[in-house]
């Protein structure tokens, strides 16, 4: 595990500069390929500063989740206004920020309870309902209508950020998720 290119802690945002070692360290190694105490000496911290700060593994990735989660909302947000850029925007986010959804989609990493984690994934999914509302046929098959919509995106994203497209090596994933949506969902309107 490589130290990150930081200065020893003298400045005031210890919690900054752990949560950044953690996105290092999970975008190297994943994250659960990595400890605390490696995680502190890559930061160059004290050992017990992570924990000081959140407790433990877990609860920094509570806060890594958060902090992913409340990204991922604005970045639907901003995007909630065209119902077929929704889907972009939540693979550019998988793929801009993925040390961020490598954690927020595994729940049995983090503390889904946490206030901080539900309140932002319940914004991100009030984005993704409300669009896929939209190409829903009928009301009875909203709720399968998202989870399409969902897994489709979601899944292109995980196909893109494996390499298993060939488009992966340098394609446009933006243009190639927007028509691959409006081919899958254009049928629906």
């Amino acid at each position: 595990m490589r130290q990150i290119n930081q200065p020893a802690y003298h400045h005031g945002n210890l919690r900054r500069v752990i949560i950044d070692a953690a996105l290092q360290a999970i975008s190297e190694s994943g994250p659960a390929g990595w400890s605390l105490r490696e995680l502190a000496r890559r930061a160059g911290v004290s050992h017990a500063a992570p924990a000081y700060h959140f407790g433990d593994k877990q609860g920094l990735l509570t806060a890594v989740a958060a902090e992913g989660f409340a990204m991922f909302a604005d970045t639907l947000e901003r995007a909630a206004a065209d119902v077929w850029e929704v889907g972009v925007a939540y693979v550019r986010f998988a793929i801009d920020h993925r040390p961020y959804s490598e954690v927020m989609f595994r729940p049995e990493l983090y503390r889904v309870d946490d206030p901080s984690v539900a309140s932002a994934r319940e914004r991100a999914a009030n984005v993704l309902v409300t669009s896929a509302g939209t190409l829903s046929p009928s009301p009875e098959h909203d709720r399968l209508t998202t989870i399409a919509a969902w897994s489709l995106a979601h899944g292109f994203a995980g196909l893109w950020l494996s390499g298993a497209l060939p488009e992966s090596a340098d394609g446009d994933p933006e243009a190639l998720a927007r028509s691959m949506i409006r081919l899958v969902f254009g049928a629906m309107r």
